[in-house]
């Protein structure tokens, strides 16, 4: 049975709400939902349901396309003025003795080590310290472009940026064409957590606020530019903070289309201040890519992360919505093992990635940052592979 009869036998489900039914009849005519709508799916939905509806749109959009990328991550340090309760991987400067901040010799170096390596892409984010500012990341993308200028640079959040802007005394908009002719490509969307200042006000209080996250992007977005957005979930937040914050990215991409990627983020709990906070269930999880899926309509991609869900889950997840499971990158950061991810020594090739997209019946493309196609290993034949090295676990791009 095709994607669409599926959702037709949706339809023709005497049992099913009228809610239900008018949601599923929208998703099959191409129509947005609407913000009571998405509530309505958190609240009502079921598990099998949601994930007809999603994978008939990830059909519509992708077929069994399944995308990853090759990249590697500079993170300059784990040290932080700002205090976010759900962050496991932050130290505060009082703390100093349990961090790094590195140079730009040492970053540098880091970039040198992957030269010749098949990567496409930096990805650069970490914590905000006062000495890393404008014009310090302005030389290092400079720098990295000077020394590989086909690598792409993908770079802080709108915290960092919002800090560094503030602090050398420049709008957003001047801000981001400085960057813009530093080097940088593209940035990435974490920081975004739960807009809705009722739940920011309570796990991270002082950075960015919701606006002015949303701010940053719609810049960049001016400059013909493209970013990721995320959304942090499973915590505190109530459903309807959730459709809240997909509504205002959906809003943001409606007037810029400057969005690629829309990456929803577990809670992990552990080693932070909110270790109390249960996590959510894989049902509850699989549940919220599907509803995004189905909410975000004008967002081309929704990504899952294999190696902070679970391989297992990711798999699923690839028929809930999902797209996107990130991909091989060549090292490790402590951003999500220190909160108790699933892979804590994540470690998978090229092989074993492209076998895991094709055991459920997906096809798995290697793309580029802007998701042009770099090799699709539909009829790839793999040679025999050194020893599996280590991959990065995801920082929130």
């Amino acid at each position: 049975m095709n994607t669409t009869d599926q959702v037709e036998k949706i339809l023709a489900d005497t049992n099913l709400s009228t809610e239900l039914q008018n949601i599923a009849h929208k998703v099959l005519q191409g129509e947005r939902i609407t913000f009571d709508e998405g509530v309505y799916l958190y609240e009502h939905a079921e598990l099998g349901y949601l994930g007809v509806l999603a994978n008939f749109i990830r059909e519509q959009k992708h077929g069994d396309k399944t995308y990853f990328n090759r990249n590697f991550h500079l993170e300059p340090t784990n040290l932080c003025v700002y205090d976010c309760k759900f962050c496991s991987y932050s130290r505060l400067i009082k703390q100093k003795e349990e961090g790094w901040a590195l140079t730009m010799e040492q970053m540098l170096d880091i970039v040198k080590k992957y030269d010749g390596e098949p990567v496409t892409e930096v990805h650069i984010v970490g914590g905000v310290l006062p000495q890393y500012d404008v014009a310090f990341y302005s030389a290092l993308f400079t720098a990295i472009k000077q020394h590989r200028p086909d690598l792409h640079v993908k770079a802080l959040t709108p915290v960092e940026y919002h800090y560094i802007f503030k602090k050398a005394k420049i709008d957003y908009a001047t801000g981001m064409r400085l960057m813009k002719e530093a080097g940088l490509e593209s940035i990435p969307g974490g920081g975004a957590e739960i807009f809705h200042p009722e739940i920011r006000e309570h796990i991270a209080k002082d950075k960015c606020t919701g606006q002015q996250w949303l701010d940053i992007h719609e810049e960049w977005h001016k400059l013909g530019m493209r970013s990721n957005a995320t959304m942090l979930y499973g915590h505190i937040e109530k459903y309807w903070h959730r459709v809240d914050h997909m509504e205002k990215l959906r809003e943001l991409q409606d007037r810029t289309g400057g969005f690629q990627t829309f990456i929803p983020l577990k809670f992990r709990n552990q080693n932070n201040q909110m270790s109390n906070v249960p996590e959510s269930s894989v049902i509850e999880d699989l549940r919220n890519y599907a509803i995004a899926r189905i909410y975000m309509d004008n967002f081309d991609h929704i990504k899952a992360y294999w190696a902070m869900i679970s391989r297992e889950t990711a798999q699923l997840s690839l028929n809930y919505g999902v797209d996107d499971i990130d991909g091989t990158l060549d090292d490790t950061t402590k951003i999500y093992s220190m909160a108790g991810a699933e892979e804590q020594t994540p470690a998978m090739s090229t092989k074993e990635l492209v076998n895991l997209i094709k055991q459920v019946g997906r096809k798995a493309i290697e793309r580029d940052t802007l998701y042009n196609v770099v090799t699709d290993f539909e009829n790839v034949v793999f040679e025999e592979e050194k020893k599996p090295q280590y991959y990065k676990l995801p920082v929130v791009n």
